[in-house]
């Protein structure tokens, strides 16, 4: 099944970016698969018992679909100059619907990620989105006399014009006509002034790049006045706090089985927590030593019970609310939701597609270009393929191949 979109992991060396990506499935040096967490359909019909996904899994109804993740590297300051791996850097970006920004908020690390005391993290935020601005309004204004000619010339609109330059970077004509709403400009495309285009591409930025900001190292002393400072700059909600050595730590004890520990949640329970809940085998889990025992009381304390998780899992889920993601089923049968005669399995496949697809758009991107004859949603009401998924909403659907 398509793994569509992708989301790019940015980050100065040594921000922790590597260590959240190892939490996720690697395919190769630059890519992995993370699993974003979301309600399963089968939650709605009380089939949980039956729902065996094809990829990831689901229990009790949650769900994790699979999803790609990009390894942006060469992050430094001149990476639009071609600094460090600056114009790989760049053109591995272009291919991201999604950033998300790795920030060390211990102060630890200077802008190129060398060890120090007291840096303040909020420049790398002010740098990086610079360094994409300047890439961008760099490259259009070196063109900028002959696009305003053809532009002209051909009696061209701004979205037909600016869609030419910005497809480079991954963009669509309702990105740039999305960017230009935003901007509401009454003035023709050729008088436009350097600060126009300047804020045309800021705008621009904003649209093809949404950013979620994981701030990592967050159990570190003086994580707390640097995350003061950045959440005074940035939207909330393109903020999670995180600690990723903390997520691998509990991974690897819960993989060798000396604890019980759910990925994304606030709680974590070792043989004796199971003891005195009245599991008289203690789940089955190993004993610990002492110094084991106090590692992960002190992780319960500074990342657990005081921020709620590790942040994680959460820095996913946030990054597909920014982008507005909708999982979509497609099944065989849409009354027991089954792939097919003789298989009581359901909901084998889930695809996450974007904000705004219409259903003529699902069946393009999980048939290819097999012909359709109609397509029908779940209790098997005809669907009409103009219809926009939503969650909840046209998201079961059965695709009939014909003429």
């Amino acid at each position: 099944m398509p793994r569509d979109p992708l989301i790019g992991l940015v980050g100065k060396p040594s921000s922790g970016k590597s260590t959240t990506l190892n939490r996720f499935t690697t395919i190769d040096p630059q890519r992995a698969i993370g699993y974003l967490q979301i309600k399963c359909a089968c939650a709605r019909y009380d089939v949980s018992d039956r729902c065996k996904p094809n990829y990831g899994a689901c229990v009790q109804g949650k769900r994790s679909v699979p999803i790609e993740l990009l390894d942006v590297a060469g992050l430094v300051p001149g990476a639009h100059e071609g600094k460090g791996l600056g114009n790989k850097f760049l053109d591995d970006l272009r291919h991201a619907d999604a950033l998300i920004h790795v920030v060390d908020v211990s102060g630890t690390t200077d802008a190129e990620g060398k060890a120090t005391r007291g840096y303040d993290p909020s420049q790398d935020i002010i740098w990086l989105r610079s360094e994409i601005v300047r890439w961008i309004e760099g490259n259009l204004m070196e063109k900028w006399g002959s696009i305003k000619r053809r532009h002209v010339a051909l009696k061209a609109n701004p979205v037909e014009t600016l869609q030419n330059q910005f497809s480079g970077y991954g963009s669509t004509p309702q990105t740039v006509a999305r960017t230009l709403d935003r901007l509401k400009l009454k003035e023709p495309l050729e008088h436009w002034s350097n600060e126009t285009i300047s804020s045309v591409v800021n705008a621009f930025t904003d649209e093809k790049f949404p950013t979620v900001f994981a701030l990592n190292k967050i159990d570190h002393p003086d994580a707390d006045k640097n995350i003061a400072k950045i959440a005074k700059m940035q939207d909330p909600q393109s903020i999670v706090l995180c600690s990723a050595i903390s997520e691998i730590f509990l991974r690897k004890l819960a993989k060798q089985g000396f604890v019980r520990y759910v990925e994304g949640s606030e709680f974590v329970d070792t043989r004796d927590d199971l003891l005195e809940m009245g599991e008289t085998d203690g789940g089955g889990l190993k004993e610990l030593d002492e110094k084991l025992k106090t590692r992960i009381e002190n992780l319960k304390d500074m990342v657990l019970y005081r921020f709620g998780s590790t942040g994680v899992v959460q820095v996913l889920s946030r990054a597909a609310q920014l982008l507005g993601l909708v999982p979509v089923f497609p099944v065989r049968n849409v009354h027991g939701f089954g792939a097919g005669a003789g298989n009581d399995k359901v909901f084998r496949d889930c695809v996450l597609v974007k904000k705004g697809t219409t259903v003529r758009e699902c069946a393009r991107k999980i048939m290819g270009d097999a012909p359709l004859a109609y397509v029908e949603g779940a209790g098997g009401v005809r669907v009409s393929e103009d219809e926009v998924v939503e969650v909840g909403k046209h998201d079961i659907l059965s695709f009939k191949v014909g003429r």
